[in-house]
Parts: structure tokens; sequence; C-alpha cells
């Protein structure tokens, strides 16, 4: 890498860095995803339509101008503010909501007990992929979520995450953290590395870098290979990140030609592997991402924060008993360890074993180095605790869950006969066929009513029903 290179990465990397810090003065805002007053403004929009085709003019025009005028005004209005220690929901609906119901829409950052990114692939193209992240963070029953969409999400990522422990994030948020940037700012360091564009890379990379590992293990570092392997780790996982997946494999092929025995660099190039063999929905390129994990928990030693976090990826994929020796391992060769408690927790929920759940929950519960990771496992404890002791209460509980099951998927029934039934409703009116149109508005009206009670009663059957019901009862 030439000298003017480098120092162009150098200064890519103190801009990155210069538009992420947050001025504690400033707060940050991002606009809240705006599904659900899509879904209002759909619903409103064919009933008022509906209403029309009934010849009940007024109705419809008075509901078709709220629709339009009183839900994109709201939805506008509608954001997340961060001013240094809480997160607010701000807007009209928000605000009547907590109002109507005192509750609350502030979370402090010393009360987030649990921060859970998810990420969907919204777009496939060659080696890339466009990723959505939803990042939730949890505290005290209020939830409040943060979706993807442009500079303010980054923004807002920078600023919360990196205020909050470690053991509040799960994996994905911890990466975000650490390697979420601008991706044009991505790829042009990628340009200044001689990182091809995926278009080239397209076929090339058919055998992963772990086939060459085995020649390179004697190999001694040169004078400044150190420095460019930090610099390609850290690319390569920017590029992971930002969906850049196969110009990030080729960053980690050439990092791991300079450090084969890296267990970190291997744990993430094995989750940029896995992550493209799900893209290619190839099981050859998803077992050597597994390879390279094993790979990596061999040299991970006493790595206590890497095997927590190897533990937790082999959950997340799948490979259950490979996740509970890895947590096993970690509470038997170096003490108690809040993650490891926990997801011997989730491995023992999995096999519904409670008396193991409470157990490790009541380690967590005592490791835990905040007061919010303290009250979230005493809470998880007690629940589990509860449903051990009291049959009726698990009765209950158990019913509860298959009942939300049950109206998950007649959710997605409802939508889709809705779907399957519209365009009966433009094949009536284009042939002038009242009894084709009548038949298509009557099913999609009552589809859409039905899958909107459904989504009221999926968000209502979400929570735990609390115990003192129980009580009460007797």
């Amino acid at each position: 890498m030439s000298e003017l290179d480098r120092t162009n990465i150098v200064n890519v990397k103190a801009a990155i860095v210069s538009d992420t810090v947050l001025d504690p003065a400033s707060p940050v805002a991002i606009r809240v995803s705006p599904h659900s007053y899509f879904t209002a403004l759909l619903l409103g929009t064919f009933f008022s339509a509906l209403l029309f085709y009934l010849e009940m003019d007024l109705a419809g025009f008075i509901l078709f101008g709220l629709s339009w005028l009183l839900v994109p005004f709201f939805a506008l209005n509608d954001r997340i503010v961060f001013d240094g220690k809480s997160l607010v929901r701000t807007g009209g609906i928000p605000r009547f909501w907590s109002w109507f119901n005192a509750s609350r829409r502030r979370l402090k950052l010393t009360d987030i007990e649990q921060v859970e990114t998810q990420s969907i692939r919204t777009i496939k193209r060659g080696g890339n992929v466009h990723y959505r992240y939803r990042t939730i963070a949890r505290g005290k029953g209020l939830s409040i979520a943060i979706a993807s969409g442009g500079d303010d999400f980054r923004r807002m990522i920078k600023a919360v995450l990196p205020r909050l422990a470690d053991n509040v994030l799960d994996i994905r948020s911890i990466e975000l953290r650490d390697h979420l940037a601008e991706p044009k700012e991505t790829l042009m360091r990628a340009e200044f590395s001689r990182i091809p564009s995926a278009e080239v890379l397209e076929g090339t990379l058919k055998t992963s870098a772990l086939h060459k590992l085995q020649n390179n293990h004697g190999r001694n570092l040169a004078l400044g290979d150190d420095e460019k392997a930090d610099e390609l780790q850290s690319l390569a996982n920017e590029l992971r990140v930002s969906g850049y997946l196969l110009q990030s494999l080729e960053a980690f092929r050439r990092a791991l030609f300079m450090r084969p025995a890296d267990a970190r660099l291997l744990f993430e190039f094995a989750r940029c592997l896995h992550s493209f063999g799900g893209l290619k929905r190839d099981a050859k390129i998803e077992r050597k991402a597994i390879a390279a994990l094993r790979l990596s928990e061999r040299y991970a030693a006493d790595d206590s924060d890497l095997l927590t976090r190897l533990g937790e990826c082999y959950f997340q994929i799948g490979e259950w008993q490979r996740a509970g020796n890895v947590f096993q391992k970690l509470v038997d060769g170096l003490g108690e360890n809040f993650r490891a408690a926990r997801g011997l927790a989730e491995m023992a929920l999995r096999e519904g074993k409670i008396a193991h759940v409470i157990h490790h929950f009541s380690t967590a519960s005592r490791v835990a180095e905040t007061p919010a990771l303290r009250r979230w496992t005493q809470g998880e404890t007690e629940y589990f605790s509860r449903l051990n002791a009291d049959g009726e209460y698990m009765e209950m509980e158990i019913g509860r869950v298959n009942l939300l099951g049950t109206f998950e998927n007649s959710k997605k029934t409802a939508l889709r006969i809705a779907s399957i039934a519209f365009p009966a409703i433009v094949v009536g009116l284009l042939l002038d066929d009242e009894l084709i149109a009548n038949i298509g508005w009557a099913v999609t009206a009552i589809s859409l009513l039905i899958w909107t009670g459904m989504i009221v009663s999926v968000r209502m059957l979400s929570h735990r029903l609390p115990y003192e019901m129980i009580e009460s009862d007797d």
C-alpha cells in the first residue's frame, strides 16, 4: 500500500469519526418507522373507497380527508429523540396514548435492560445485499424501536450504543456499534485498499481463505503487516455491516493471510461467510463458516468476550450443542459470566428444563454489573419460578403463547385472502358486473377487518400474563 493511499485512508477514517461524535448539547432525532402509519393510511383509503361505492359520499370524503391529512401529519411528527440521557418518543399519537393509559414514553439509558437488533435482507445484487436494521431498546416495560434508513440511524446508533454496557447489547447491536459506517465512505476505503468491486470478485471466491490457512501458520509477519491486517479487518467489518459481502470476504482473506491464527479475525470472517452462504443459499459455504467458527474457538484460549460471542453465534445459527459446550466451558474455566449464564438459561429454556433456567438466570442476576440488568434477570427468575411452582399459571401462559401463534398465522391468512379478493373488485368495476364487485368488496373488507383485529390481538398477547391475576382469582 502506498503512502498516499495510507494517508487517504486515515483522512477518510477521521472524517467518519468526526461525523459520528455526538455533541451532548445537541439532541439526535430519528423518525419512527412509518409502517403502522402506512397501514392506517391503507385501511382509511380502502374503507373510504368502500363508502363511495356504497354511495355514502359525505362519510367517504370525511374518512378520505382524515386519512390523507392527519395520518401523514402524525407520521412526519412522530420521532425518537435522544438528549444524551434518555430516548423520548415525541409526536401527537404517542403523547395521546401515554396520557390515555398512563404509560411512559421516555426511556433512560440507565433503565435499558436489553438492546436487540434484527437484520432483514431487502435487495440482493450479486454478492451485495441491502440490509434493513431494526434496533429495539427495552426497559421497565417500555420498548423503543429504531429503524435504519439513512444518516439519522447511524447518528442515533453512534450516540446511544457506545454509552451502554456490552452485556446489554446482543451480538448484532455490538457489530453495529463498532462497525456501522457511511456506505460511500466504506467503498472509498475499499477502493484505496485496492479491493476489487463485487462484479470483479463474483465467481472468484469459490474457495474460502480457510483452505490456505494451513500453509500460513509458520509465516512471520513482515514489518507493517500487523498494521495492514488491522486496517483490513476494520474495513472488512464495515463492508460486511454495509452489505458488501464479497468485498468483505476479500478483505478478510487478505487479513487472514497476514494473521491466520487470529481468533477474533477468524470469528468475524466466519460471520461474514455464513451471511454470504445464506445469501447464496449454499449449504457448503455455511459449513465452511461453521468450520471457521470452530477454528476461532480453538485459538480463543481464555478470551471470555470472544468465547461468549462464539456461543451466541452458535446459538443464533442453530448449532445448539456447540453453543452449550462453549458456554459451559466458559463457566467451568473462567468462572461466572453474565452472558454465559444467560446463554445457558436460553439453552435450558429451549430444552424445557425450567429448573435449570431459574438457576442460570439467578447466576446472571448475581453477577450483573448494572441495576437494569439485575432488574431484568430478577424478573426472569421470578417469572420462571412462578411457572415452575404454579401449574395453573403455566397452563395459562402456554395457552397465551399458543393463541399468539394462532393469531400470527391467522393474520397472514387474512391478509393473503384480502390480496386475492381485491382483484375481483377491479374486475367487477371494469366489466360493470355488480355481483363480482360486491363479492370482492365484501371479502376484502371482512379480511382487512379481521387482519386489523389480529394485529391488535397479537400486540396484546405479546405481553406476559401478570401473576397477580391468578392470585386475585384465588
